[in-house]
């Protein structure tokens, strides 16, 4: 109990919770400005998304793939890397899910879904390789690579719907196979028809699975040590490179899987993308607001997934414009970015408690 207690009074928690409740603050002096109540705003928010079951089960699926491309972006950034690229990596775990979903029609159920997640992961993680390969052998910026193979993700994506997938007439694939299905029927059923799947599960497996590797292994003490500083690591005999190549891999593999998570647990077929969907930029703002730790992303994509779903019953309820939301969550994130501000603001305190201590 004492140690939980003390996990909560850490500065790294306490001052992702300070730089939320300023954000919220912040987004409600704006909604004044702008002639909004933001008491009603968050209200509305609020019961939008717990106001019934149906929307809690969506706001649930909201979250979800917001939670594997964060975890995706805070697991290379705890190896010194930048993957600026989950979004490309989504896209191309959701292609990949999609195809093994629609052409693999005689397989069943216990095989089909999951060959098609992994396809799906591997897809991902392959996809980020590059960038890592790349950022190990030649020294290339992960960045640059990692967003330019956004776009090549985006129109390849495209491409393989249009040549090889798409349903006569429309601007989409075809439906997956039943067999490849993650949705759970009966949880759906009991939850007025929303969209869950098994996804949510395999995602906070995934996030469990990020901190163990990451802080009981010894690969993961690899991945901190050459994050932390590569020339050391190197001359502790660590294999530098392939580290950068398996902590991209790896990174890829969560956002590969959360693409995988949509086709297969929500929408059943992918569109042909007119823009980028996001989410794996999405993820970058979950990673900061969680401080690029497992449990922290868990925490930020509940936040996160929480006020985009719930922007909606906003903009129903209150007659504020879902924009609004962007303007807070980029407040959470200035203030968790800009730190000094908050220890400012809790600057009375901390001195309090150190005179509490001395005594």
């Amino acid at each position: 109990m004492n140690n939980v207690l003390k996990w909560f009074t850490k500065d790294s928690f306490i001052y992702p919770v300070v730089a939320i409740i300023m954000g919220l603050i912040l987004g409600a002096f704006v909604m004044l400005i702008g002639g909004y109540n933001p008491i009603t705003a968050y209200g509305a928010l609020i019961d939008k998304v717990f106001g019934s079951t149906y929307n809690f089960g969506e706001a649930i699926r909201e979250m979800t793939p917001l939670l594997m491309t964060g975890l995706a972006f805070a697991f290379a950034s705890r190896a010194g890397l930048f993957n600026i690229g989950a979004e490309g990596q989504y896209i191309v775990g959701m292609t990949a899910a999609t195809f093994i979903g629609i052409k693999f029609t005689s397989l069943p159920l216990i095989i089909h879904a999951p060959l098609a997640l992994i396809a799906g992961a591997i897809a991902g993680g392959l996809w980020a390789s590059v960038a890592g390969f790349l950022k190990a052998i030649r020294g290339v910026n992960e960045v640059i690579t990692s967003i330019m193979m956004n776009w090549i993700a985006l129109y390849m994506a495209n491409l393989v719907v249009r040549q090889f997938l798409l349903m006569p007439g429309e601007n989409r694939s075809e439906q997956i196979q039943p067999s490849a299905s993650i949705a759970i029927g009966w949880l759906s059923e009991l939850m007025n028809n929303s969209r869950v799947h098994w996804g949510t599960l395999i995602a906070l497996v995934a996030a469990l699975f990020f901190y163990i590797f990451m802080w009981k292994t010894k690969q993961g003490f690899e991945l901190r040590a050459v994050g932390f500083n590569h020339h050391a690591a190197q001359y502790a005999g660590m294999r530098v490179n392939r580290n950068v190549v398996k902590a991209m891999f790896i990174s890829g593999i969560f956002a590969g899987l959360g693409g995988a998570f949509q086709v297969l647990g929500v929408f059943g077929y992918q569109t042909v993308f007119q823009g980028s969907p996001g989410i794996g930029f999405d993820g970058i703002a979950v990673a900061l607001i969680g401080m690029n730790h497992p449990l922290g992303v868990v925490l930020g994509a509940i936040l996160f997934g929480g006020l985009t779903y719930g922007s909606s019953g906003m903009s129903f309820a209150a007659d504020v414009p879902p924009e609004l939301i962007r303007i807070v969550i980029g407040s959470i994130i200035f203030f968790i970015a800009a730190q000094g501000i908050v220890r400012w603001v809790l600057k009375p305190f901390n001195s309090k408690r150190k005179k509490e201590k001395v005594l």
